[in-house]
């Protein structure tokens, strides 16, 4: 999940999460926050986006990795019974080699996820969602997956292949069989890169895709809720886990491990 630390969890708090896992019983968690490095043509933002913004480009800011680690070690001593692992979340990693590079290099983190959040859109390189504005929404998808099987094939520092249905937030309609083969190219170098596979709870994972992770070879996922507040830490879990049970995947050796192929 995201803190404050993300630039854009708004209202996105460590401590509140870390607080909200010890209500719910939640045994650990992993902060992965943005490091977001390409810069997006924008139309509209939030306001508290328009800072970045300067002549219609949105630049996210850099992760502020002193910020984020001191507020971890604040958070480990105030919640001692809580496993609080740290992390990072790269944005189209293989674009950025050496900012990636700077990044790994200047904190020891627990996990690496890594995504595909941009793509060439009708007034530039952009945020996901804009590329269907012009174009059909299969074409959007193979697009996408194409994009991320370069990720994968050019850049290997990381852990965890994050949200792979990304662009299906967006196209809630289709179906994901629509695209079988191209999901199954990326299922298939991710599996043999020895990564494991996240299920986005934000919005949940078609199970149809899993099994084809399960099928690919997929050795292992992960959960993660996407919460940029503490309020909806742990979303979907319960259901995230019966349905991972259904496809092949048992718990690990530890609450904190990737669940694992039965």
């Amino acid at each position: 999940m995201h803190s404050q630390w993300s630039w854009d969890a708004l209202h996105g708090s460590m401590e509140a999460t870390c607080e909200r896992a010890v209500e719910l019983g939640v045994p650990a968690v992993t902060f992965t926050d943005h490091a977001d490095l390409t810069p997006w043509t924008v139309t509209e933002v939030p306001e508290a986006w328009q800072t970045f913004v300067h002549g219609g480009i949105l630049t996210p800011p850099a992760l502020d990795l002193d910020g984020y680690l001191a507020s971890l070690e604040h958070c480990r001593e105030r919640f001692p019974d809580l496993r609080i692992l740290s992390g990072v979340e790269l944005s189209d990693p293989h674009w950025h080699p050496e900012s990636v590079q700077k990044i790994l290099g200047a904190a020891e983190f627990d996990l690496v996820i890594s995504a595909v959040h941009s793509m060439t859109t009708v007034s530039g390189v952009g945020e996901v969602s804009l590329a269907y504005d012009d174009r059909p929404a299969a074409d959007v998808v193979r697009e996408y997956l194409a994009e991320t099987l370069r990720m994968i094939e050019q850049y290997d520092g990381f852990d965890v292949l994050a949200h792979l249905d990304y662009p299906l937030r967006y196209w809630p309609a289709g179906e994901p069989g629509v695209v079988e083969e191209e999901f199954r190219a990326v299922l298939r170098a991710l599996a043999a890169g020895g990564k494991a596979l996240e299920i986005n709870t934000k919005v949940p994972l078609s199970p149809q895709i899993l099994r084809w992770w399960h099928a690919e070879g997929g050795a292992a996922v992960t959960f993660g809720s996407d919460a940029h507040e503490a309020g909806v830490l742990a979303r979907g879990f319960a259901e995230a886990s019966a349905i991972a049970e259904g496809c092949g995947f048992r718990p690990g050796v530890t609450p904190w491990s990737p669940w694992v192929r039965s």
